[in-house]
């Protein structure tokens, strides 16, 4: 329990089926184990006339005009972006205005947004109802910064890249707190953002060690899980590598194109089933974003004690021991290497340790702080 006085904090989150939604939820539980009361807004279904999936409401528009034109957005983007490429690149920036603005107005009033004393926001699309908030502290833990990943991933044209960009700042500043899902975007932040960095917050994401490990094999089978939606993920490197090496089964969604030749296994409802294998991967672009970045799936590998095989050009990968990089060209070699037995159990040890020193409970302890700060409330 924690020694602060009981506060009432509102987590704005969207809760997908991928790594989105493992951080909101321990955030809650965290703050609720510590005595405080916590509610839980799930935003992913915000325009549909019901929250619960797979029923016919989770299908429908909700029978309100500001639902309605959410609806209308969010179908336009799926329909028209999704799959008109030139539409992708010049479109995507209203629809994402139009997207950011309905949802302030909707969160604001549908929510007693000043009625707490903290109001945090895990998801870019309802940041802005962060500027709706009164007389409660905010708190901005953002996942990636948006604009730039936007324009990676194709979505903006380099003016539309610029002004989104500059919002985000005003953003960034604007928020009594500011943190990100991993260091390194802050410190990506202050570099090629500007901001000043004056209210960031060190909230790394984390991970819930496993009480079971992954055991050795001579002939290393290597998982990929996660999502396969985004170009950053970069599917032809991972087509390639499983050309290399066969022994590499794929989970997640949405189901990749069969021509990518890859072992798809579908969606892992539970985690446990990385403990079959041993090695995790990660792939991603090569662009300056992501050579500074961070994914989550690292994290669930090191819970397994799965050393994890890690793009060369990804930086900062001496905070992860346990990681080992690779190249394309000498993907083959790196996993040979741990096949042999003491050098695999050596990194699995490390990728375990590291795993402990990031679980959730150590990652979120700066959360007591910050509550504990908080000035009183006038009720």
């Amino acid at each position: 329990m924690s020694t602060a006085a009981p506060r009432r904090v509102l987590i704005l989150c969207q809760l997908d089926d991928y790594a989105n939604r493992l951080k909101p939820l321990q955030v809650e539980r965290f703050l609720r184990e510590r005595g405080h009361q916590v509610v839980l807004a799930d935003t992913y279904r915000l325009s549909r006339a019901s929250t619960a999936r797979g029923s016919l409401g989770a299908r429908l528009p909700a029978p309100t005009p500001r639902r309605l034109a959410l609806y209308a957005t969010e179908a336009a983007g799926a329909l028209l972006v999704g799959r008109w490429p030139t539409g992708r690149r010049f479109l995507s920036y209203y629809l994402l205005l139009a997207d950011h603005r309905l949802r302030r107005a909707i969160l604001r009033s549908a929510l007693p947004l000043d009625a707490f004393d903290l109001v945090i926001c895990e998801d870019p699309y309802d940041a802005g109802a962060l500027t709706a908030v009164g007389s409660a502290r905010t708190l901005y833990d953002c996942p990636t910064p948006w604009a730039d990943e936007l324009r990676y991933e194709g979505r903006l044209t380099v003016r539309q890249h610029h002004r989104l960009r500059r919002r985000e700042a005003a953003l960034f500043e604007q928020v009594d707190h500011l943190a990100f899902h991993w260091d390194s975007y802050a410190r990506y932040a202050v570099t090629h953002y500007g901001i000043s960095g004056r209210n960031l917050l060190t909230l790394n994401f984390g991970c819930t060690p496993s009480a079971e490990r992954a055991r050795f094999a001579d002939r290393p089978r290597i998982v990929y899980l996660g999502s396969l939606g985004s170009r950053f993920i970069d599917l032809p490197l991972l087509s390639r590598l499983a050309e290399r090496y066969p022994h590499i089964d794929v989970y997640g969604g949405p189901p990749p194109d069969p021509r990518l030749g890859l072992n798809y296994r579908g969606y892992a409802r539970q985690p446990d089933v990385l403990r079959e294998y041993q090695l995790g991967l990660v792939t991603c672009t090569q662009d300056e974003l992501r050579r500074d970045g961070f994914s989550a799936k690292h994290l669930q590998y090191f819970a397994h004690g799965l050393p994890v095989l890690v793009p060369a050009w990804r930086r900062h990968l001496e905070e992860l021991p346990g990681s080992v990089p690779y190249t394309e060209s000498n993907f083959l070699s790196a996993v040979t290497a741990l096949a042999e037995e003491p050098r695999w159990r050596r990194l699995s040890d490390l990728a375990y340790a590291q795993a402990r020193r990031l679980a959730w409970d150590q990652t979120l302890r700066p959360l007591e702080s910050l509550l504990a700060d908080l000035p009183p409330r006038i009720r």
